[in-house]
């Protein structure tokens, strides 16, 4: 089903943290980067707000300098909020259709936005404090990214559903190298305690299997300990069995992916998504992990990888040969992970974002 034909104005707000490009490690930044491409090869107007350095597909509202330190996160939010709600009050303000937050804060202040907001929640709910929803402004409408999530939120005013994310699958070729002529598995993402860093170390370590750990370390200050703590040490352990790369370049990213057996999903907490399984998929790369959340989603067990329910059946499943194809999981993730079906969702809940908007002005008229 094709979505809403109508060309919209769209604000595309981003997490405020780091600057928004392809180089992306946090899946919500992916997300928009891949959504707003999509938009604008659509016909549509978009402006993404973001920090400064970002790159992206429409035109971009720079809100600051990206935060450096785990310290400045406060105050960087409250500055792209600042300059976001200055500019959208100016005259020089284009007449938006609507904006469409996926920063996870800036709906808060929609009572002094004049446009009708969607919010995207790409988080599980425990992570939002409990006060975060008790007072919601009347312009705001929410959304999810799984089913999963979805039940978690049911009794959320004005939420319009679940968008599945998707990627833009052309810049993901599928490998030509067999599964079985291939030599590590490899940990990719955000490097934190909640995503299970260490117990990807760890299941490799217990299989003797070589294995690459790439990503980020994001400047907050119980990422960077937990990395000195717990990554740190397995990787010495390991020896000449384990690499760490640091923020990989998108095509430093893609090889990794290409050539990786498996790709390992040890996240400790429900994941509402999983990009990198996306990715996974679509370069023909099996993904292994936990039965969390809405990675029963993503993988499907048997088809583009394997899901298990503790570390030891995970060490067990990578024991085994791996008898998923390459061509399976392109196949699979051409059939469910396409950016351009996303796009295709979120311009039908745009335009019922609007008809709702235009709603509320006629009876507050």
């Amino acid at each position: 089903m094709s979505g809403d034909p109508q060309p919209k104005r769209v604000l595309l707000v981003a997490y405020p943290l780091l600057s928004v490009s392809e180089n992306c490690a946090g899946g919500a930044e992916q997300v928009l980067w891949a959504l707003d491409r999509e938009l604008r090869s659509r016909g549509h107007h978009t402006v993404v707000a973001a920090s400064n350095g970002s790159q992206v597909s429409g035109e971009l509202f720079a809100t600051g300098e990206p935060a450096s330190a785990p310290d400045q996160f406060a105050a960087r939010d409250e500055e792209q909020t600042r300059r976001l709600i200055h500019w959208l009050n100016s005259d020089e303000c284009p007449q938006f259709d609507l904006v469409h937050d996926q920063s996870g804060s800036f709906w808060r202040h929609a009572d002094r936005v004049p446009f009708p907001i969607l919010t995207t929640l790409h988080l599980p709910r425990s992570f939002y404090p409990v006060e975060s929803f008790s007072s919601i402004p009347a312009n705001v409408h929410f959304n999810c990214v799984s089913e999963s999530q979805l039940r978690t939120f049911s009794a959320l005013p004005r939420l319009l559903g679940y968008v599945p994310n998707g990627i833009a699958l052309n810049r993901f070729p599928v490998s030509e190298t067999p599964v079985e002529a291939r030599e590590y598995v490899l940990w990719l993402g955000r490097i934190c305690e909640e995503k299970g860093t260490h117990v990807a170390l760890d299941v490799a370590h217990e299989v003797g299997q070589r294995i690459i750990i790439a990503g980020q370390v994001y400047p907050f200050i119980y990422h960077q300990k937990y990395f000195a703590r717990e990554i740190i040490p397995r990787l010495k352990r390991a020896g000449t069995k384990a690499r760490f790369v640091n923020s990989p370049s998108f095509p430093e990213k893609l090889d990794l992916l290409q050539n990786a057996r498996a790709l390992l999903l040890t996240s400790l907490v429900d994941e509402t998504s999983s990009m990198v399984a996306m990715e996974a998929s679509a370069c023909g790369t099996p993904a292994y992990g936990f039965r969390r959340g809405a990675l029963s989603e993503v993988v499907a067990d048997g088809v583009n990888g394997r899901l298990f329910s503790t570390a030891a059946e995970l060490s067990e499943g990578l024991r085994q040969k791996i008898e998923i194809s390459p061509e399976r999981c392109r196949n699979y993730a051409e059939q469910n992970f396409c950016a351009l079906r996303m796009a295709e969702r979120y311009e039908r809940m745009y335009a019922e974002v609007v008809r709702a908007g235009i709603a509320t002005m006629k009876s507050s008229g």
